[in-house]
Order: structure tokens, then sequence, then C-alpha cells
């Protein structure tokens, strides 16, 4: 897996699609889960999954047990990791970062920007290379901290 995380308008699609010209494209639906993508695999082709804040958003408002549906999301980018795995797809996730700037006021906004926080950290054990993309510039950023030497990788 590898995962482009950036702000609004940063340039993270521009990126992807330089990097993976021949890759089928995905925006996550609401209520789906993400391991349902596994369906959407092609063998030897990349899989572009976009749209990762607002089905994050309508998951959070969905279900209001965070801890939960971080566990959700946790066995969902395992089980695909997996079904990219067998066919030999590379998944690419679009992600954006929210977390910079002011504190909303608002405890929805709040619980979005910690949802989406998690969910990056979560698909960033699994991503064999982490982009951060801001101002079209692409800096590709190091294994977390606190990851064992070998990450639980996609591709």
């Amino acid at each position: 897996m590898q995962l482009f995380i950036g702000g609004a308008r940063a340039g993270k699609r521009d990126a992807v699609k330089t990097r993976f010209q021949n890759a089928a494209w995905w925006t996550l639906a609401p209520g789906q889960r993400l391991a349902d993508c596994h369906s959407i695999l092609i063998p030897d082709t990349p899989l572009v999954i976009n749209g990762v804040l607002d089905w994050v958003a309508r998951d959070g408002a969905r279900e209001t047990d965070s801890d939960r549906l971080r566990a959700q999301w946790r066995e969902d980018l395992a089980a695909l990791c997996r079904a990219a795995r067998a066919c030999n797809a590379t998944i690419v996730l679009i992600m954006s970062e929210v977390g910079r700037g002011l504190v909303p006021m608002a405890r929805e906004e709040r619980r979005l920007r910690d949802l989406n926080g998690w969910f990056s950290q979560d698909a960033a054990q699994h991503a064999e290379r982490v982009w951060y993309v801001r101002h079209g510039l692409v800096q590709r950023l190091g294994a977390p901290a606190s990851a064992p030497s070998s990450l639980v990788e996609c591709d």
C-alpha cells in the first residue's frame, strides 16, 4: 500500500496520477466497508481509493463508539491488504490532512479530526511508502517511530 496525505488542493491526485498512470480509481461510498473494495481489485493493477475524509465522516456519524469503529477499520485494512497481495495489486490511499490549524469548537468536527488521524495512522502502519503532499511538492515520509522493522505491507 502507498499512502498520499496532504491538505485540500495540495496536489495529491496529480502526484498519484503521475506515479500510477494505469490505476483504477474508486471513491468510497456511504456505508461501504473498506474491505469490500477487494471485489474491485484488478490483478496487477493499482487501485487508487479516494473520498476517505467524507467516508470517515459518514462512518463516524453512523457509529458513536470510536474504539469499535477503529477496530473495524483496522480489520478492513488488513483484509484489503491481504486481497491486494493475493492478486499483485497495489492499494493507493489518498487522504486529507485535517489535523493542522485551529481546533474546531464543534464536538463533531473535533471527533472527525480524531477519527481521520487514527485512520491515517493505521493506514500508515500498512503502507510500504507514505507521501506528504504540499503545494504540489511530494515528500516521502519515514516509517512510523513505533512501527516494528517489518511493517505489515500490502505490496
